[in-house]
C-alpha cells in the first residue's frame, strides 16, 4: 500500500470556473451516499439560500471492509450487509421522488479485486447504480464540505478526512486571497486541483496526499500487538512515516494564520469528550475549535481508561473502542507534524461535499455557482 499523490509536481491552483447551466428547480431534492470501508450513509437534501437543508438521512455499519486486509476481496457477508443497507437507501430515495443524486465508493472498493462484480451485483439487487471514485475526487469533495469553517484569518490551511480505509490530506494556501473571500475560493475547488487560468481569487493546492490507512485498517496492521499503550504508539508512528512523501511534511508551521479542519468521526468523539457531552450533540460540535493540549489531553484519557474503560463511555461503546484508538493515532501523529492552536471539527464530509458540487452545478444556491 502506497500513498496516492497527484501526478505531476509542484502545487495546482484553482480550477477555471464553468458557466451555471440551464438553472434547476430550486425545489428539487438531491441525495448522495456515501459507501466507506465502514460505513453506509446518505443524506437527502433540499437547496436553501447558499446551503442546504436535509430532508431525510441514514447511517448504518456495514464494515464492507472486514476482511480486506488478508484477502484482497469484499466477503459475502460484509457485501450482503451492504445490500441490505442499500435496499434501506433505496426505498428512502423512491420515497422523495429524488431525480438527482451521487452514489459513490470509496476505498474498500477501490482496493476489492471483487468490487466491479459488487457493483454490478448492487445494482441487480437494488436498482442503484454506484460509482467508485478516486482519491483527488474524494478529498476535493472533502475539502469544499469544510469550506464554511475556513476562518477569514487563515493563510495556510491543511483538511484532513480520515476514513475507514484511507486518509485524505489536502493542504491549501490562501494567503493571496482576500480575507473575506477565503472560504468561498475554498469552495472553487470542487471543480479540480490543476492548473487553470481563473477570474476569481485562486486558492493554491500545495500538495494532496491519499494515506491507504484509515481506522479500520490501521487498527487491522497492528491486530496482534496485545498492549494497548504500545499498539497506540506503533499505530501513530507507522501513520506518520507514510507522510514523508507529503511536500509540507518537512516545514515547520508556524501556529499563526495556521488551521486545521479535521473532518470524521474520530475528530467529532474527541470532541464531544472534550466537552464532557453524555450524549451526542452535533450543535455543539461541529465548527468547535480545540488546541493540540487539548486534543493529547483527550487522548491521553482514552489510554487511562483502557479497552473496557472505552466501552462504557458513551461516546465511544463497543463498537467503535479499538476504531477510536487508531483514528486518535493519526491524529496524533498529523498534531505532532503541525501543532494548531485552531483545529476546526467538523460534522461533514463526503456527502455534503457532493451535494454542494451538485448544487452548484445545477446553479440552485443563492450565490450561484461557486
Amino acid at each position: 500500500m502506497t500513498p496516492k499523490r497527484p501526478s505531476g509536481a509542484g502545487a495546482f491552483p484553482v480550477a477555471v470556473e464553468t458557466p451555471a447551466p440551464k438553472r434547476s428547480d430550486p425545489a428539487a431534492l438531491y441525495a448522495a451516499l456515501d459507501l466507506g470501508t465502514n460505513s453506509c450513509r446518505m443524506l437527502i437534501a433540499q437547496p436553501k439560500g447558499s446551503g442546504f437543508h436535509v430532508v431525510d438521512s441514514f447511517s448504518k455499519s456495514v464494515q464492507l471492509g472486514a476482511g480486506l486486509e488478508k484477502t484482497g476481496r469484499l466477503s459475502r457477508a460484509s457485501m450482503s450487509r451492504t445490500v441490505q443497507a442499500l435496499r434501506v437507501c433505496q426505498q428512502k430515495l423512491r420515497k422523495n421522488k429524488v431525480k438527482r443524486m451521487r452514489l459513490v465508493a470509496t476505498e474498500a472498493c477501490r482496493r476489492a479485486r471483487n468490487a466491479r462484480d459488487f457493483m454490478r451485483h448492487v445494482k441487480r439487487e437494488t436498482g442503484l447504480t454506484m460509482e467508485i471514485i478516486e482519491p483527488e475526487e474524494e478529498a476535493r469533495l472533502a475539502v469544499i464540505s469544510c469550506a464554511p469553517l475556513v476562518s477569514t484569518k487563515t493563510e495556510q490551511l491543511l483538511v484532513v478526512d480520515i476514513g475507514g480505509g484511507s486518509t485524505e490530506l489536502v493542504w491549501i494556501d490562501i494567503s493571496r486571497v482576500p480575507a473575506r473571500d477565503r472560504p468561498r475560493a475554498i469552495m472553487r475547488l470542487h471543480s479540480g486541483f490543476h492548473n487553470h487560468d481563473s477570474r476569481f481569487p485562486l486558492a493554491k493546492v500545495v500538495d494532496w496526499i491519499s494515506v491507504p490507512l484509515g481506522v479500520a485498517t490501521l487498527r487491522d496492521q497492528f491486530n496482534d500487538v496485545e498492549n494497548d499503550a504500545a499498539r497506540f504508539a506503533l499505530m501513530s508512528w507507522f501513520f506518520e512515516e507514510n507522510l514523508a512523501e507529503f511536500a509540507p511534511y518537512k516545514d515547520e508551521q508556524a501556529r499563526e494564520h495556521f488551521q486545521i479542519v479535521g473532518t470524521s468521526g474520530t475528530v467529532t468523539t474527541v470532541a464531544a469528550s472534550h466537552l464532557g457531552l453524555k450524549r451526542y450533540d452535533r450543535t455543539k460540535v461541529d465548527g468547535l475549535r480545540m488546541t493540540s493540549e487539548q486534543i493529547d489531553k483527550v487522548i491521553q484519557g482514552y489510554l487511562d481508561l483502557g479497552p473496557q474503560g472505552r466501552r462504557r463511555d458513551p461516546r465511544i461503546g463497543e463498537d467503535r473502542q479499538a476504531l477510536i484508538m487508531s483514528g486518535a493515532a493519526i491524529l496524533q501523529a498529523l498534531l505532532r507534524c503541525w501543532p494548531t492552536d485552531r483545529l476546526s471539527v467538523a460534522d461533514r464530509g463526503l456527502r455534503e461535499g457532493l451535494l454542494y458540487a451538485q448544487m452548484s452545478a445545477d446553479g440552485v444556491l443563492e450565490d450561484g455557482p461557486f
